[in-house]
C-alpha cells in the first residue's frame, strides 16, 4: 500500500513591482490581465479558464500537459475559491490541484499588497497539504516564483 502520509509545507514569497497597488491588484482580479500571467499555457495547453473574482467566486484552469513534460498528456485542474478580497490590499483563496480524477493537493494562499514609494510590495503566503502523487512543496514554490515573476508582464 502506498504511503498515505500528507506532506505539509508553508512558504512566503515577496516581490516588488514599480506600479501602484491598484494596478498590481488588477493583474490578479481582471480576467484578461490574469490570463496573461496565470493561464498562458507554459508547460500545458489551456483547455478551460474561468475567473469569477468575487468573495465565494471560483477560478478554474484546466490544462493538458505538453509533450516533453514528465506527465505529458495528463489533464490538470487548478481550482480556486476566493475566501476574502479587500480591494487593492488582500486576496485569500483556497486552491486544489487535480491530476485527472486524483486530488494531489489543497492549499490556503494569501496575497497581500503594500504600498512602497510609487510602487508595491506583494507578499504571497502558501500553506499547503500535498497528497499521494503530488509534485511536492519544492515544485510548487518554484511554480509560484515563476508566476510572480510573470505578473510584471500583466501590469499596465
Amino acid at each position: 500500500m502506498p504511503d498515505a502520509r500528507v506532506t505539509h509545507n508553508s512558504f512566503v514569497l515577496e516581490r516588488k513591482y514599480p506600479q501602484a497597488p491598484r494596478k498590481v491588484f488588477a493583474a490578479f482580479s481582471e480576467i484578461e490581465k490574469k490570463r496573461r500571467w496565470y493561464a498562458n499555457g507554459g508547460a500545458h495547453d489551456v483547455v478551460q479558464y474561468d475567473l469569477n473574482f468575487t468573495r465565494g467566486g471560483k477560478e478554474v484552469l484546466v490544462g493538458r500537459m505538453k509533450p516533453g513534460t514528465p506527465i505529458a498528456g495528463a489533464l490538470l485542474t487548478w481550482s480556486q475559491t476566493f475566501e476574502e478580497i479587500v480591494d487593492g490590499q488582500r486576496i485569500v483563496f483556497t486552491q486544489t490541484l487535480d491530476v485527472g480524477d486524483h486530488r494531489i493537493s489543497c492549499a490556503l494562499i494569501t496575497v497581500e499588497l503594500f504600498p512602497e514609494g510609487a510602487g508595491c510590495s506583494v507578499l504571497l503566503t502558501h500553506q499547503g497539504a500535498f497528497f499521494e502523487g503530488a509534485d511536492g512543496p519544492q515544485m510548487r514554490e518554484m511554480g509560484w516564483r515563476a508566476l510572480l515573476d510573470a505578473v510584471a508582464a500583466a501590469i499596465e
